[in-house]
């Protein structure tokens, strides 16, 4: 019976072991939720035009977060964003939002799309949409801090959100890069 106890118990401590990691093996800071719950992908020279790079963050229900990768044109070598326009149409994309379950007034946007200007003191970008779908919402920020981009492209300055069918994320996929292929393609440290 001691045996058994005993069996039992250095299980019970591996097992632990496992869940429970050592104090000093965590990191300092915990990671952030755009690192460890989005897969991240990037489409370069977007529509053909250099260094017009772009992130798709993709989270495990299918949402996308569409922004400027670090490498976009107006990011490098230095931010210069004066103003983001939503305007880009017939119908502001500020305007286009879907709500309720079933997202009334959704609007299912090309790859191609539009989804803003961003403007610099002598030019502007357009952004597109890199993923067929239906566009959930725009950063409403970036009208009224544009310095957004320039400091916080990947988080808080991001451009929109957008929700494809599976059949239109396969095919988007296909086109785009992985996070290691865009650091390869483009020279970056691992670390970017």
């Amino acid at each position: 019976m001691e045996n058994l106890e005993g069996t039992n118990a250095s299980e019970e401590e591996s097992l632990e072991s496992l869940l429970y990691p050592a104090p000093h093996e965590l990191p300092l800071r915990p990671l952030p939720a755009i690192k460890c719950n989005y897969t991240h992908h990037f489409a370069l020279n977007v529509m053909g035009k250099d260094r017009h790079d772009q992130y798709v963050y993709r989270h495990a229900n299918g949402l996308c977060i569409i922004g400027l990768a670090p490498t976009h044109v107006v990011l490098h070598p230095t931010p210069s964003v004066i103003g983001v326009d939503f305007n880009v149409g017939k119908q502001s994309r500020v305007e286009m939002k879907a709500c309720g379950k079933r997202k009334r007034n959704a609007h299912i946007l090309e790859s191609n799309s539009v989804l803003c200007k961003v403007m610099t003191s002598d030019q502007f970008f357009l952004i597109r949409c890199c993923v067929k779908g239906v566009l959930l919402e725009v950063n409403e920020q970036l009208v009224t801090s544009p310095f957004l981009l320039n400091n916080q492209a990947s988080t808080e300055g991001y451009v929109a959100i957008m929700m494809p069918k599976p059949e239109d994320w396969s095919k988007a996929e296909k086109a785009l890069l992985t996070r290691e292929q865009y650091i390869a393609e483009r020279g970056l440290s691992l670390h970017a």
